[in-house]
């Protein structure tokens, strides 16, 4: 079901192929992942479409794909008419299938009535990790947001134009979040904010925007709004999400 793709020749013939191609990007000395075969064949036997193609391409082999070289960590792209469209890391089967039959749909759409192809642009460094959910104000009604509304703020964060390139549900260890927030050590709530962001599961997203945009901070920022509670209810209140005393 899968076409395996170890050469440069070989990569450019699937990326002209007509239709949404998924390609698996593995390395040689750990292979292709293995977990969502069985999803990907129920996938095309549902659909039964000819325009959704699957793929297995070994990075090791293919100069396009040299970014990708020595990562374990199972990584899915998205190409359609030769351009890259999302990118997904991690065999999450439910986030996976997802994201497979909304672009077979944008791309249907594109070839059927002509409409823009939005092609997403991947950096040759490593790309920029937002943890998109941040407060001062750690309450029990915070973490609930977190971990129960995760897909509502996924949709919102889409809806804006935003393209999530990798989503990783994840737990982090005291020492963890300690390295990760040290510029935050002199803050006199650092203890409760170690404490909460090692409680539960998080959501780590790696985000970019469509062409056109330069640099996807700046837009981050505009699109959550200012931190102050007060100053988002003023002046931006569709941005406003929770009422603590920090805006996420």
């Amino acid at each position: 079901m899968q076409v395996n793709i170890n050469n440069d020749d070989q990569w450019g013939e699937v990326l002209a192929t007509k239709g949404l191609i998924v390609a698996d990007v593995y390395q040689q000395w750990c292979g292709p992942c293995r977990a969502v075969v069985s999803l990907f064949r129920k996938i095309k036997n549902e659909l039964g479409d000819e325009l959704l193609h699957f793929a297995t391409a070994e990075a090791d082999g293919i100069e396009a794909l040299e970014k990708y070289r020595g990562k374990c960590e199972p990584t899915f792209l998205f190409y359609a008419g030769g351009q890259l469209v999302s990118v997904l890391r991690g065999p999450n089967a439910s986030l996976l299938q997802r994201v497979i039959q909304e672009e077979l749909s944008k791309e249907k759409n594109v070839l059927a009535h002509g409409a823009a192809r939005r092609a997403v642009s991947y950096s040759t460094h490593l790309p920029t990790v937002i943890t998109v959910w941040t407060t001062d104000d750690f309450t029990s009604h915070n973490c609930l947001i977190q971990t129960r509304n995760s897909a509502f703020f996924l949709r919102i964060i889409q809806d804006a134009g935003f393209v999530i390139l990798a989503h990783e549900e994840r737990t982090l260890s005291e020492a963890e979040a300690q390295d990760f927030y040290q510029h935050k050590a002199a803050e006199p709530y650092f203890q409760e904010l170690i404490q909460f962001m090692s409680s539960g599961p998080l959501h780590v997203l790696v985000i970019s925007k469509t062409e056109g945009c330069e640099d996807v901070i700046p837009a981050w920022r505009e699109f959550i709004g200012p931190p102050d509670v007060e100053e988002a209810r003023r002046m931006q209140p569709e941005r406003y999400f929770i009422p603590s005393k920090r805006n996420i």
